[in-house]
């Protein structure tokens, strides 16, 4: 079962990539917060069925413990649905995608793990494909910033890049609270400690989504739930996900972990399908050397 489990994790988060960029419009100014506040809706009914149907205890203390893992996350997937406005899905999902090497590196740094030398190669292969790309952004080609301005272009593009950067520290923040020696939270089992840190996630974005709500209605800004389907649908989505993510992981992690974080291809296949999204060849190229070092990585790590 667990490899339908990876499979369906993986096409969900490759549908909720394609819907996120579906229901993102450049001249909509506040899309991004809308995007917000639907998952954050939609993870909050998801955690409230999780407390009702299971019985983990959960102390609401939780919340606070949890709260710097929490707030990484969804600062990462704001800057997400910030640049996906502006750019292809196509070129988006693979640099975010990269924040498995840019954990692997922090853990070099600050936890002084050591990674193995084929490790080291995945990563620079990574880093060889995110350079090519940065440099295809300069080309009369993409010409992005005749289109939308030089400020507004570069704080697009530099968006995946702040999504990989801020998940990789959630992810880091995540091996202190996700083992029992170390971990802050409350309450917690060996068999209830993933469970009791995603229900404080969960509710931590319903909370941020309402909040955010609460400051578009301030500023008068419309929100008409009919016109938001792309946008429900990417959150259902990438919560189901979720869901199917545990239990993809909990059979063999070693070669569940390559299978989804092929989900970049799927979201590259979906977005030229589906949104006709075309790059350059150049572009093509240098992602395809970023899906191969991503590939390779999960592998290596898996092993």
């Amino acid at each position: 079962m667990w490899l339908f489990f990876t499979l369906a994790t993986t096409l969900l988060w490759g549908v909720a990539e394609l819907f996120y960029k579906k229901g993102s419009h450049e001249e909509r100014k506040y899309d991004h917060l809308r995007v917000c506040v639907l998952v954050g809706a939609v993870m909050g009914i998801h955690a409230i069925f999780t407390l009702l149907t299971s019985d983990i205890s959960y102390n609401p203390m939780n919340l606070i413990a949890y709260l710097p893992v929490s707030l990484c996350y969804i600062v990462s997937m704001a800057c997400s649905f910030f640049g996906i406005r502006f750019i292809e899905e196509s070129l988006a999902d693979p640099i975010e995608n990269t924040s498995g090497a840019m954990c692997s590196i922090m853990c070099v740094i600050f936890l002084g793990d050591k990674i193995s030398l084929p490790v080291w190669i995945a990563i620079a292969i990574i880093v060889i494909g995110i350079i090519g790309v940065t440099q295809t952004e300069k080309s009369a080609e993409v010409n992005r910033s005749q289109k939308l301005g030089k400020k507004l272009a570069t704080v697009a593009f530099l968006m995946p890049f702040c999504y990989a950067f801020i998940d990789a520290v959630g992810c880091v923040l995540d091996i202190f609270f996700l083992e029992m020696e170390t971990s802050p939270l409350i309450g917690i089992t060996e068999e209830n400690i993933e469970l009791v840190a995603n229900v404080s996630y969960e509710l931590t974005f319903a909370i941020v989504g309402l909040i955010l709500f609460i400051f578009m209605k301030v500023k008068g800004v419309k929100f008409e739930l009919p016109k938001q389907g792309d946008k429900i649908i990417a959150a259902i989505c990438e919560t189901a996900g979720q869901l199917t993510y545990v239990y993809a992981m909990s059979g063999n992690g070693a070669i569940a972990a390559p299978i989804l974080s092929s989900v970049c291809v799927v979201s590259l296949l979906l977005s030229r399908i589906f949104l006709k999204e075309k790059l350059t060849k150049k572009q093509y190229l240098f992602i395809g050397i970023i899906i191969v070092g991503i590939l390779m990585l999960a592998v290596l790590e898996g092993e």
